[in-house]
């Protein structure tokens, strides 16, 4: 008995063995990510041009998965703009584009774009490109959507993350 089952346990075993497939090892991405660091110096920078024009605003920053790194809110900013500023983030860095680009369209007459599941048509939020790729995002919120976007161009200006005009 003990034979049967020993035996049957090795052929299970060689079975097993015999339908094991190699590792994967194909080619593998290199890729930037921003840190907390980066992500605070990107919004310092932001929230310096708000304080240069005395706007109270919320200042999102997010990695390129739309992820929030991190958030600041200058006094007397109204709450409502938290969850703004980080959807204009999102936004930017789900779709690869400014979010102004979805305002102008939608001025333009594409209301199919208010459809769009995670972009939000309000300018203000940009993507973060370096060696052009998108690692993240910023999206500001609290004043109109034309100082929202003077906020973020100034923290994306700072890490040199600009996008190329489309």
């Amino acid at each position: 008995m003990k034979a049967l089952g020993l035996a049957l346990g090795m052929l299970l075993l060689v079975a097993t063995l015999a339908h094991a497939q190699a590792p994967v090892t194909g080619p593998l991405m290199e890729k930037r990510a921003i840190t907390l660091e980066f992500a605070k110096q990107v919004a310092a920078a932001a929230e310096q041009k708000a304080a240069e024009n005395n706007w109270t605003v919320v200042i999102a920053i997010v990695d390129e998965g739309g992820q929030l790194v991190y958030l600041a809110r200058r006094d007397n900013t109204q709450f409502g703009s938290i969850d703004v500023a980080i959807r204009k983030a999102v936004t930017a860095a789900a779709f690869k584009r400014p979010t102004k680009v979805f305002e102008d369209a939608v001025a333009g007459g594409r209301m199919a774009l208010l459809g769009l599941h995670s972009a939000l048509p309000l300018e203000g939020g940009l993507p973060l490109v370096l060696d052009g790729k998108v690692i993240g995002a910023i999206g500001v919120s609290g004043v109109t959507a034309q100082q929202d976007g003077m906020v973020a161009k100034a923290g994306a200006d700072a890490c040199g993350c600009v996008p190329a005009p489309r």
